[in-house]
């Protein structure tokens, strides 16, 4: 049975493996289709995106498709960036940007509080897409800390830790992260679901 997971970007495909338990499953990426163009998240929940992605490369590819999308959501920003978090200061994706205009627009804010969000979807051809959520909250500090991880990583310190998501070790990390908990949520209600298929 294979899986499709709809990434190119190399760090999150390492965390996902990390995570998730694909056993019984062949696992490939959006980066061995080269031919199947990117999704254009234009949904205004990660919900959409996460789902329109999920849909475009099952049908492109045949095959099931998990999607995320992912993003940090700011209490005094209302939210932001949301949805436009990987390119938060424009395109194309760039993490040292989008950290510096987080930085600029929290100065001289007292509320630091902030959360990670992740939404996965998973289609299968034929099939309504199934979703699960997860989320990690924190804090947003006023300087880059660590040199792991990626995205907003040096700046968010997760509840309970004194360290970045950047400096804490992966395996620290792969253990309370936003896509850590979606995906043992996905684990939990979809392991059924994949050992049935296994089956037949």
């Amino acid at each position: 049975m294979k899986i499709v997971i709809a990434t190119r970007n190399a760090h999150k495909l390492e965390e996902i493996h990390a995570i998730f338990n694909f056993q019984g499953l062949e696992v490939c990426s959006a980066r061995d289709f080269p031919d199947v163009p990117d999704t254009i998240e234009d949904r205004d929940t990660f919900e959409g995106n996460a789902i329109k992605k999920a849909q475009e490369l099952c049908e492109a590819t045949g095959l099931m498709a998990m999607a995320d999308d992912s993003g940090l959501e700011v209490e005094t920003l209302d939210g932001e960036p949301g949805v436009y978090s990987a390119r938060y200061a424009g395109e194309p994706c760039n993490y040292a940007a989008n950290n510096a205009k987080l930085l600029r627009e929290l100065e001289g804010k007292e509320n630091r509080r902030a959360r990670f969000r992740t939404v996965i979807a998973l289609a299968r051809p034929g099939e309504k897409p199934l979703t699960v959520e997860g989320k990690c909250e924190g804090v947003i500090i006023d300087e880059l800390r660590g040199s792991h991880g990626f995205g907003y990583d040096p700046l968010f310190v997760p509840d309970g830790f004194e360290q970045t998501f950047a400096e804490l070790p992966a395996e620290v990390k792969n253990k309370i992260s936003h896509r850590a908990n979606a995906l043992a949520e996905a684990s939990k209600h979809w392991k059924h679901f994949f050992q049935s298929l296994d089956t037949k």
